[in-house]
């Protein structure tokens, strides 16, 4: 798949990601408030996880580190 191809599925999914998203929400039998609370765990959770990647991310990259410091266990930064 080139380039241009690749790019318009991610487009579709996302997209696609978006509309499910918001007809869940406007089908789902909970109150707005409690909708609006659970968004906001969420987010808040997916925050601290990528916070604790990009921490992960900038001592990989970091100079100072040393090649044999980090071992990669396998994707716990899954968000």
């Amino acid at each position: 798949m080139d380039k241009r191809g690749t790019e318009t599925a991610l487009v579709a999914f996302f997209t696609g990601a978006v509309i499910a998203a918001g007809i869940t929400l406007l089908l789902t039998p909970k109150t707005g408030k409690e909708v609006r609370e659970k968004i906001g765990e969420v987010t808040d959770e997916a925050a601290e996880k990528l916070k604790a990647c990009a921490r992960e991310a900038k001592f990989k990259v970091s100079p100072k580190t040393k090649t044999d410091a980090f071992n990669y266990d396998g994707g716990s930064c899954w968000v």
